[in-house]
């Protein structure tokens, strides 16, 4: 059995450090100009896309509210809302391709609401997103586009005419009726053409000059059009501060319940452990401890065999407890860090473990994402040991960069070559790793066939700045 989750590439896209990043990035005369591929591709599209898109809707949405009276109007309404909202997502995905910050497009479903064939077909009659998309698709989108494509096509075609003019000029016919704005100018600035030997040659010249002027300024125009469409874009497009709070307080309720209920398991099987264990061994050692002093006068040669029988169950105690202890912040990972620690996980386990650790030597993680890790990754390869029937295991670790958002992840995989089939079974393992994921706002990825083989993935995000340079991408 297959169940996959799928890693964010980015959170919270189109934020004040994404569009830092992208300036950093793209910051210089040069970074303009290996810009302006894209940026001309998106510019010189635009007309073409915003007409097919007035075309579509507008037909579609006057045809329904003609039809209004009679009902049918209304899903032929609902039918635009929804064509608009494919149009938006195509100029929100246009936008990223030129090399724009992603736009966060908005919640089109409100978690927790039931989805009804009536909300599905009628529901965009209440959404303001829906009209906004469609006022963008109608009217603002077609206006600016009009008017960016137009300032597109005109500077592209002096920069190219102008520095071309020299190639070509000479085919135009230059009469006393036809003559060029050019040499009218050359006639103005030297009466007569006196002392000028060729005035194709200096009308050339003009040109030219004016052509790479207009080329030099191609990027900063270019640049500037694009920024407007994307200003519009993420005012009508993207969604609304208050949907990103609402998103964020939900993500934030839900990661602290699933790390409530995780600490939960966790202290009731701490507390089974000492059940079984250590409290068991207390009360033999209570017992023979009695056994002794009642035989201490009668007896002594048994009583100091319960003594040496009782050093022997304080011994087993103390180093049980210590066991426990381990279990809650092992030593090594304290004093050694993650890396040093997984080694010593991997020395300990009963099948061979191949390691890929691509961290730094020495790298320090947040104390909550080493710990974390360090017993997610011994709960996999106990889980593996157990259950799969495997000759060898893979443990991977890493750091992965998101340069969409500037964010880093720790990916933590364990993968066998076992029988496979691992599967989500409530209050076991991979179910209580997954919650214990989900309070710290990380996911759980599983791919398991029957068969096998299976890997396990873990993805935590980092609470705090890792160097870009350390990040494996």
């Amino acid at each position: 059995m297959t169940t996959t989750t799928t890693v964010p590439q980015s959170s919270e896209s189109g934020s004040l450090e994404t569009v830092q990043t992208f300036r950093n990035e793209r910051a210089g005369y040069g970074g303009l100009w290996r810009s302006v591929p894209s940026e001309l591709g998106f510019l010189i599209l635009t007309l073409p896309v915003a007409v097919i898109a007035l075309s579509v809707l507008s037909t579609v949405f006057f045809t329904g509210v003609g039809m209004v009276a009679i009902f049918v109007g209304l899903f032929l309404i609902v039918a635009a809302l929804y064509a608009a909202r494919g149009f938006g997502i195509v100029e929100i995905t246009r936008l990223r391709w030129a090399g724009q910050p992603a736009i966060r497009p908005p919640l089109w479903e409100r978690n927790g609401e039931p989805v009804t064939p009536l909300r599905t077909v009628l529901g965009p009659l209440v959404g303001g997103h829906y009209w906004l998309y469609l006022l963008h698709g109608l009217v603002v989108n077609f206006v600016v586009s009009v008017v960016s494509w137009t300032i597109t096509v005109v500077w592209l075609s002096v920069a190219l005419g102008g520095v071309t003019y020299w190639a070509w000029g000479w085919s135009i016919p230059q009469d006393q009726g036809n003559r060029s704005g050019f040499l009218r100018l050359v006639e103005l600035i030297v009466p007569g053409n006196q002392g000028v030997s060729s005035p194709y040659l200096v009308e050339s010249l003009l040109e030219l000059a004016l052509g790479l002027a207009f080329l030099a300024t191609l990027p900063y125009v270019t640049r500037g059009l694009l920024i407007v469409h994307r200003f519009i874009g993420q005012g009508m497009l993207g969604a609304w501060r208050s949907e990103a709070l609402t998103r964020e307080v939900a993500d934030l309720s839900a990661s602290r319940g699933a790390a409530v209920v995780a600490e939960d398991r966790g202290l009731r099987r701490l507390e089974r452990d000492i059940h079984d264990g250590p409290q068991q061994r207390l009360v033999r050692l209570q017992m023979d401890l009695a056994s002794a002093e009642r035989k201490l006068e009668t007896d002594p040669t048994a009583a100091r065999a319960l003594l040496a029988e009782a050093r022997e169950q304080a011994r087993d105690t103390l180093e049980e407890l210590r066991a426990l202890s381990r279990g809650l912040v092992p030593p090594i990972l304290q004093d050694r860090g993650l890396t040093v620690a997984l080694e010593s996980l991997a020395a300990r386990s009963t099948i061979p473990v191949a390691l890929e650790l691509q961290l730094e030597p020495g790298l320090r993680l947040p104390s909550e994402i080493e710990r974390s890790a360090y017993f997610i990754a011994a709960e996999l390869l106990t889980n593996a040991a157990k259950h799969s029937r495997a000759t060898g295991i893979r443990l991977h670790l890493a750091l992965r960069r998101v340069p969409d958002d500037d964010t880093t992840w720790l990916d933590l995989w364990v993968i066998d070559n076992g029988v496979g089939g691992a599967v989500f079974v409530d209050s076991h393992g991979l179910r209580g790793l997954d919650e214990r994921l989900r309070g710290l706002r990380g996911l759980l990825s599983i791919d398991s066939p029957v068969g096998g083989p299976t890997a396990v993935g873990a993805h935590i995000p980092l609470t705090e700045t890792v160097p870009a340079s350390i990040a494996v991408s």
